[in-house]
Order: C-alpha cells, then structure tokens, then sequence
C-alpha cells in the first residue's frame, strides 16, 4: 500500500472545507488543509457572510436612531455616523471568528498548508512549490462573484460584495445589478447610513428560488424602506468616468434604453464555482455546464479518492449546507454514514426583517404533489412582534392536503432566520401541520406565528 503524507488533504479552508477537515481529525485521520489566503474562513467568515451581518446588525442600530424608531419608544437620540468604527466592528468580528478556526485546527491537530493547491495526481498536490500526498483528497474551493460581461470591477466605482463592504463613504447613488440576497442585504445596508439605492434586476420578481407569496411582499417592504426597483430590466453597458458610473439599461423583453448615473454600482448577479487553476484535468476531472464539480449521493467524484463538497457542486451555494458536506465527507471517508438531506437546506436573506425559507414553494408543492393547503399568520397579529414595533412580514406553511405532512415553510419576520430552524427540524422529523399546531410555543414570542399558520393550514388560527 502506497505511503502517503496525510489520510485526509483538503483543499479550501472555507465553512465547508475546515469542518471537513476538523471532522475528519476528529476521527482519527491524519489531516491538512490547504488555503491560498491569509486567514482561514473563506469567503463566508472573510468577505461574505460574516462582515455583511456585522455591518447590517450596526446599520439596524442607526436607522431606528435616526428615523424615529427609538423616538417612538421614549429614547430621544440624534446619531451621528463613524463609519470608521463601523468598518472597525466588522474588521474585528472577522479577526476574531478567523482567529478561532486557526485555534481549532491546532486543537485538532490538521495541518495547514499555506498557498494554492494544484493537483499533481489523483493523490498529490502542489502547494507552494512543494508536492503532498493524501489517501483521499477533498475539493472545498467555494466559489467567486460572476462577472458581468462587459463590466470592469475596480472595487472603488464598481463593486463586488467585497468592495461593498468596504466603501470608505457612504455613496450618494448606489446601483445594485441584481434583485438578490446579496444585492438586497448590501443595498438596505448602505439605504440605511443615507444611500439612495436602485436595484436593477432582470426578472420582473425578485429573490429567485423563493415562494412568490414571499417575494411580491418582501418587494412591498423594500419599496417602503426607500429601495427603487427597475424590474425586468437588464444592464447593457456600464461607462465609469472619473468617480461616476453611467448605466445603460433596456427593458429585458426590448424596447427604449436608459441612462442611470451612481457614484457606485454594485454588481450582485451570483457566484460561480472555484475551479480554475485546481488542474482538474491532470486527473481527468470535467466540470458541467455550470462549472461544477458531479459527485455521487457520498461526495465522490468519479476518480477514485477524491472528494467534493459545497459551492463547487451542485446545489445552493450556503455555508451551512458546506458546513453539513463537510461532516458528512469526513464521516464517509472515515467509513461511517455521512447524510446531508439536500430537500431541507433553509435560506435566510439578512435584510430587516428577514426572509427565511425551507422545503417547497407553494408552486412546486403543487407541480409535486398535487392539490396542499396552506395556512398563513401575519406579523401584524403575533403579540411580541406588536411590543417590538415589527409589523412586517408572515408565516405561511404548506402541507400536502391527503397526508397534512409540511412542505414547506416560508416566513418574513425581524427574526426569521432563528424561526426557520424549527421549521427545518420539523420537516426532518416528518412533521404534519398537526404536529406543529399542538406543539406548545412559549408565549410571547415571534414562532408562536409558526403556530397559528400551522393551525391556519386547517382554517383554525386564534388572533385573527
């Protein structure tokens, strides 16, 4: 048997790849990780997911103080805005959480490998200049922001999700190309410190992929927080001429173009898989048409030992659906049963409130199965979210008419990200609408809503 320097190299120190590779030394494998940055964390804890709640959390704080939420409760303040110290917070937030993984790698003994991995065989790998070998080798490269043709990203006019959270002021006129979560978290961010904000999207809705119920009201909701929209609308050409941008726009099904001015145009339009420069080919790895790596139900790709996980194969590109791959590889690699149910896989867009969904929409639930009934519970009737001033938003479940088993659960509420996981464990466990009817929630609370749109799928909701 071959002689190799690790059992376990993983390549991407990104949510998915540094809990595979602590998992798998948690295991009993010998174990490295190879990251071409500087910080571990990938995209998420470094530029992405991290940072963007952090600077969301503090533009929260300062609209309620300067557009008389706070008034409204007795506080009488007049902010004034450091987006210095802002920046400050976030910075810190990243060193400390980045900070922590390199701690759990030496806790668990993985190996760090600094530099760019590039594979040599199926077994080895180059990283910076010096070849490693591994049993079995773990694809975790995550995936970068997909450019829009034509369009030059200087990150200072014209920004990815990274130059967004960096602006050294708050722009005049922000353009946000993309009706997306990114495109909408990072808009309402900047809305708030004192943007103007317009969102071009191509579609003529937006949030693709999520219940339409869901994205009609959540455009209402942003419309009333100052957010223009220009729908079914696509971005032709973008002229940046000292510090300002000129967009041309055209309807997406033809007709007259359009001039839109920005001091910053944020170009949100999705991510694409981290493939290049891996040397797929040196071990006869095709991507698809997408980009992404195929794998069985395992994570195993079709050359024997290697492995692939998160944004680089199919499905949504989330963190915590890398974080569940990347148990879930190890365990495999390790001879145990690593299961990820692909169905249940919540997302959460990070605006005020927050969209969270999981399971089908109404539209698939019904193209699926057939005939569902769905109940629905609006913010506006649930007692915590009247104390909180936080009107906004429902609770829709939806359940298979002959069996009463949920399919789905959507919900735009200040906390729906933290209510969505009782929803997703539920539907784990095969929950009906019943079963979360007659579950007792404590009172008063925000998932009480789950409750009453859950008793709501028969008719029989309390508060309205």
């Amino acid at each position: 048997m071959a002689d190799y320097d690790f059992d376990v190299l993983v390549i991407g120190a990104g949510p998915g790849g540094y809990v595979a590779a602590i998992r798998a030394a948690q295991l009993g494998l010998k174990t490295a990780c190879a990251e071409s940055r500087e910080t571990l964390g990938g995209t998420c804890l470094n530029v992405g997911c991290i940072p963007s709640k952090a600077m969301l959390h503090a533009s929260e704080y300062f609209d309620a103080a300067a557009n008389g939420a706070m008034a409204k409760m007795g506080i009488e303040v007049t902010p004034k805005l450091n987006l210095d110290a802002m920046h400050g917070q976030r910075r810190d937030a990243v060193k400390q959480l980045t900070g922590g993984i390199e701690f759990l790698f030496k806790k668990n003994k993985v190996e760090w490998l600094k530099g760019l991995a590039t594979f040599e065989d199926a077994h080895s790998v180059s990283v910076a200049g010096k070849k490693v070998t591994a049993k079995n080798i773990v694809i975790a490269t995550g995936s970068s922001v997909t450019p829009l043709p034509g369009v030059t990203i200087d990150e200072k006019v014209v920004v990815s999700s990274t130059g967004a959270l960096e602006l050294e002021k708050v722009p005049e006129h922000m353009v946000v190309i993309g009706g997306g979560v990114i495109g909408l978290e990072l808009g309402s961010v900047w809305r708030r410190l004192g943007a103007k904000v317009t969102c071009v999207e191509y579609l003529d809705a937006i949030l693709p992929g999520m219940d339409m119920d869901v994205r009609k009201e959540a455009l209402k909701i942003f419309k009333k927080q100052g957010i223009e929209f220009k729908l079914g609308t696509k971005v032709t050409g973008v002229q940046v001429n000292g510090g300002t941008a000129t967009l041309t726009l055209e309807p997406a099904k033809g007709g007259e173009t359009e001039m839109l001015n920005a001091d910053c145009v944020l170009v949100s339009i999705g991510r694409k898989p981290n493939t290049d420069g891996l040397g797929l080919d040196k071990i006869g790895l095709a991507v698809n048409q997408r980009g992404q790596i195929e794998t069985d139900h395992d994570f195993r790709t079709k050359v024997d030992g290697v492995w692939a996980i998160g944004d680089v194969i199919p499905g949504p590109m989330l963190a915590h659906k890398a974080e569940d791959e990347g148990i879930a590889v190890a365990e495999n690699i390790a001879g145990l049963t690593g299961i990820v149910n692909h169905d249940l896989i919540p997302g959460v867009v990070y605006t005020w409130p927050e969209i969270a969904g999981v399971g089908l929409t109404e539209e698939d639930a019904k193209a699926k199965y057939g005939e569902v009934k769905v109940g629905k519970f609006p913010m506006l009737a649930n007692s915590r979210a009247k104390t909180n001033h936080e009107p906004d938003g429902f609770v829709k479940v939806i359940a298979d008419a002959k069996s009463d088993r949920v399919l789905g659960v959507w919900c735009i509420a200040s906390v729906a990200g933290t209510m969505i996981a009782q929803a997703t464990q539920a539907m784990e466990f095969g929950a009906t609408s019943e079963d979360i009817a007659y579950t007792c929630h404590a009172h008063p609370t925000h998932s009480e809503a789950i409750k009453e749109a859950a008793m709501a799928v028969t008719g029989k909701p309390i508060h309205i």
